[in-house]
């Protein structure tokens, strides 16, 4: 346990700072999740550490701030640069309507099958850059992979995901 700490404790601590208000709020939702993982009776079932981590910090989050009042879905999605509805806002939005929560709950629920999916390098190398924040280059000092093939490989899976994920997404525009 206090390897895990020591290996996923900053970027975890600023994963879940960038997403709340505070920093009181980060180290409660932190500790919070230290709790839970010390709860676990038997840390060699959980698969994948980090995704496993930044999975109950996401909820923790979500939890923290579900009672709050908030912006309308709409007010929420914008239009990107190339024009199409970017709905990042709402997934990792602090505050939390009915109708966010069902967007996250759907989207965090179809990304985790969608990546379960994936083959396992490929599945890796996105949790690990997208959701983990490790650059490619930690990722091929750990893994003794070349960058450009992790590169490759994420972008195998951004491919696959969004592939996956587009039903949900025109669910969502017409919501």
């Amino acid at each position: 346990m206090i390897q895990t700490v020591n290996e996923y404790g900053k970027r975890l601590f600023g994963f879940i700072r960038n997403r709340v208000r505070s920093e009181e709020d980060a180290e409660d939702i932190l500790q919070d999740v230290w709790f839970q993982l010390s709860s676990v009776v038997d840390l060699e079932q959980i698969e994948q550490m980090g995704a496993w981590l930044f999975r109950v910090a996401r909820n923790k989050i979500t939890d923290r701030y579900r009672k709050q009042t908030t912006e309308s879905l709409e007010d929420l999605a914008y239009e990107d640069d190339e024009g199409e509805l970017n709905f990042k806002d709402i997934l990792l939005s602090e505050d939390a309507t009915p109708e966010t929560e069902f967007v996250r709950e759907a989207f965090w629920q179809e990304l985790m099958t969608a990546l379960n999916e994936l083959p396992p390098e490929q599945r890796d190398v996105f949790i690990w850059n997208e959701l983990e924040d490790q650059t490619f280059q930690e990722i091929a000092d750990r893994t003794g992979e070349n960058p450009k093939t992790l590169i490759s490989r994420k972008r195998y899976a951004v491919q696959a995901l969004r592939k996956r994920l587009d039903a949900l997404y025109r669910d969502f525009m017409n919501y």
